[in-house]
């Protein structure tokens, strides 16, 4: 987009979404210049708050037409740069549609636009007895609409799985300006490509969803919830693939080292939770359901299994408060970590029975690289969050000095079966990655699918591929 002639596309597009959507001033754009990606800043040239489908279709015509880059954006909480205006043009936010359209609770679905809160969308459900269950850290604040972009998980993603097995259908509007459904309010679909399941996880490179179907399930009543410390962190990372090949699923299997531990707990001033220093990881471990002495049982069970692994003494969270207080450590870790220093986050995801060798890895390669890395994630889907501090290097984007660690890193989680991104996407950060996990062909085929919805390349240009 040229800055020469800005007043007319002001005035075009104020004539689609009305002049108070449409913001030239620094102080506005700055708003939408960052995300949560390490500290990176690209300013736009304008940002649109469209309110309808029909809006978002006549932007992206004109936008095609000239060939104008246009960003989708959400809330702002990715962790890969995918929401970040890299090429200028338009940043084009789905703010404004933030209705829960309708519950059904006779088929146990909900039709929501992608503004609307995750957790105030959960809340909404719960309300009538239901239950969506990915829950990202940053739930209380980001969008159900880049959740599908991401293809989010969260804690819950162990037992429940992620964004892409709750949604069955999705009105989108293509780069070209056209609107289409990608599939069908039904739990069974057999019915031509399964568009619905490209889009989930494009990363807003394909179209810009303007209405998600979801389908629900009953929401549990009971859960418990329990902490266990280990000496070592390798041996937290086997005990999880213990409990599975034990028979155990919990709702929730998350791993957190030691370090990140004490950076949360000084960061939020919570002391009601005491921690063994000595000890290296704790594991954090949920199960829920409707039958609270199945759930006793099956918690015992658990225990049972960690008894042949070097624990220390496990914390029963006994009330609600407990609980509350373990949950926020948990939620918390991400920013206590990044505020502290570990600036640069990798998302890296393996076997679950690949885990005890990732950890040791990790720590390998921060001897060999000269980084400190703490790790931490959802351990039951073999999901480990790698946060790294290198002194003097707190970006990891086109910076020399950090991508042969990075480059080292994702080659031995390929080594292990593995790959870049379980739930925060490639994105601007790690589309240099991609030959790693790829073959040639594959990055080809994908390029192609690209340009069949965005012959101009004008939808969220530079992000994924290279």
């Amino acid at each position: 987009m040229n800055r020469y002639g800005l007043q007319d596309w002001v005035t075009a597009f104020a004539e689609i979404v009305g002049k108070e959507f449409v913001f030239t001033e620094n102080e506005d754009l700055e708003t939408v210049a960052r995300d949560h990606t390490e500290d990176l800043h690209f300013l736009p040239e304008l940002l649109l708050k469209p309110r309808t489908p029909e809006e978002i279709s006549a932007i992206l015509r004109l936008c095609n037409q000239h060939h104008i880059p246009v960003t989708p954006r959400g809330a702002g909480t990715g962790l890969s740069g995918g929401a970040l205006a890299t090429k200028g043009g338009i940043v084009l936010s789905t703010e404004r549609l933030n209705t829960i359209i309708h519950i059904d609770t006779d088929n146990l679905q909900v039709i929501t636009e992608p503004g609307v809160i995750t957790e105030v969308l959960q809340n909404a459900v719960k309300e009538k007895g239901l239950f969506y269950p990915p829950d990202p850290s940053s739930k209380g604040s980001c969008f159900i609409g880049g959740n599908i972009a991401e293809n989010s998980g969260g804690p819950k993603a162990v037992k429940y799985g992620v964004v892409k097995d709750y949604v069955l259908n999705l009105q989108v509007v293509l780069p070209t300006g056209e609107i289409i459904w990608t599939g069908a309010n039904v739990l069974k679909n057999a019915t031509g490509y399964n568009l619905t399941q490209l889009f989930v996880g494009s990363e807003g490179t394909l179209g810009i969803v303007t209405q998600i179907v979801l389908r629900l399930i009953p929401h549990p009543k009971h859960e418990l919830l329990m902490l266990v410390p280990f000496k070592k962190l390798e041996e937290a990372g086997a005990a999880v693939s213990a409990i599975f090949r034990a028979g155990f699923i919990p709702s929730v299997l998350e791993l957190v080292e030691m370090d990140a531990l004490k950076i949360v707990r000084d960061y939020i001033g919570e002391t009601s939770i005491t921690l063994d220093e000595t000890m290296a990881g704790h594991l954090l471990i949920e199960v829920d359901g409707q039958d609270p002495d199945f759930l006793l049982r099956e918690m015992e069970g658990i225990v049972g299994v960690l008894e042949f692994f070097e624990c220390g003494e496990i914390l029963f969270a006994e009330d609600p408060s407990q609980k509350e207080a373990l949950w926020k450590w948990r939620r918390r870790v991400s920013e206590a970590v990044k505020a502290s220093g570990y600036s640069i986050e990798e998302d890296t995801v393996v076997p679950r029975a690949a885990l005890p060798d990732l950890i040791k890895g990790v720590k390998a390669l921060g001897v060999q690289h000269e980084f400190d890395a703490v790790c931490y994630g959802h351990a039951g889907d073999g999901n480990l969050h790698v946060r790294i501090r290198k002194t003097g290097h707190p970006f990891s984007l086109n910076n020399p000095a950090v991508i042969p660690a990075l480059r080292d890193l994702f080659k031995l989680v390929h080594q292990l079966g593995g790959t870049i991104s379980g739930e925060h996407g490639i994105g601007l950060i790690q589309k240099e990655f991609m030959d790693i996990v790829f073959d040639p062909i594959a990055l080809v085929r994908m390029k192609q699918i690209k340009n069949v919805f965005d012959p101009n390349n004008i939808l969220n240009p530079g992000k994924i591929f290279q």
